[in-house]
């Protein structure tokens, strides 16, 4: 009889396969309450990230200007009518125009008419061309950090590719639609959406501090911790105790309240 009552325990490898179980299985409860648990940790770190995220922002990040001129492909002909023909040439020539518009001698041409201490590749990373669906009209972007200068580089491109593009392509120069003027408000960055995006990264990172350190705490904490992975209920607890206040034969230090005074007990 005493036999099977010990059966009934598990043994070590049951014991280890238990465990093992229970490590591999996230109990989401157990998360929540962790997060409950912390909440005001998580609120602090979402604090500390949108603070950080709006200073570096505010202090480091140079502030970008965009300024935009719009150019038409096709050209008329016969007498200022559009036929179906310079619809068809505008339209294949689109791809073309985009091309040649950041080729290295027309990038240069702009950069020593407006005498721009930079260089070409400089300058083509600062532009960006895009063709409208459907549509054979062009749109020139200039980001810079000084809002004039970038309006002067988009009003100089088109200049000089109704100068060079002409005689490279052997068509007529394209129409200007819209002139580039200096933007009154920049581009980049965004001190609302780097802010969000600050807090909602010191949030995250708070909560994944906080769910690997409870996945790789091994230690029991309470009985119900020993029920879980062993299956065994504890029988009895040992609470803890200050062993500094027992004396060598195992009795509680008693604190002497009573004050002696001058001169007496001599």
């Amino acid at each position: 009889m005493e036999r099977q009552t010990l059966n009934e325990y598990p043994t070590e490898p049951q014991i280890a396969a238990m465990r093992q179980e229970q490590e591999d299985t996230i109990d989401l409860v157990e998360v929540f309450y962790l997060f409950w648990g912390h909440l005001w940790q998580i609120i602090l770190c979402l604090f500390l990230g949108a603070a950080v995220a709006f200073s570096y922002t505010y202090f480091l990040v140079t502030p970008l200007y965009q300024a935009t001129a719009k150019i038409y492909i096709v050209s008329a002909s016969n007498d200022s009518v559009v036929d179906l023909s310079d619809l068809q040439v505008g339209a294949s020539l689109t791809a073309d125009y985009q091309e040649l518009l950041l080729s290295r001698p027309l990038l240069q041409d702009v950069i020593n008419n407006l005498s721009l201490d930079i260089d070409y590749k400089t300058l083509e990373s600062m532009i960006s061309i895009s063709n409208t669906t459907d549509t054979r009209i062009l749109k020139i972007v200039v980001t810079s950090s000084d809002p004039q200068q970038s309006a002067d580089i988009a009003n100089e491109l088109v200049n000089q590719a109704g100068i060079y593009l002409p005689n490279i392509m052997e068509t007529d120069p394209p129409n200007l639609v819209e002139n580039a003027i200096a933007p009154a408000a920049k581009s980049s960055p965004s001190y609302s959406k780097n802010t969000m995006l600050g807090a909602l990264a010191g949030a995250v990172l708070c909560c994944a501090v906080l769910l690997i350190r409870f996945l790789m705490n091994d230690t029991f904490v309470t009985p119900d911790d020993i029920a879980k992975y062993f299956g065994v209920q504890p029988l009895a607890t040992i609470p803890e105790a200050d062993l500094g206040s027992f004396n060598s034969a195992g009795r509680k230090r008693k604190k002497n309240k009573n004050k002696h005074k001058k001169g007496e007990g001599r």
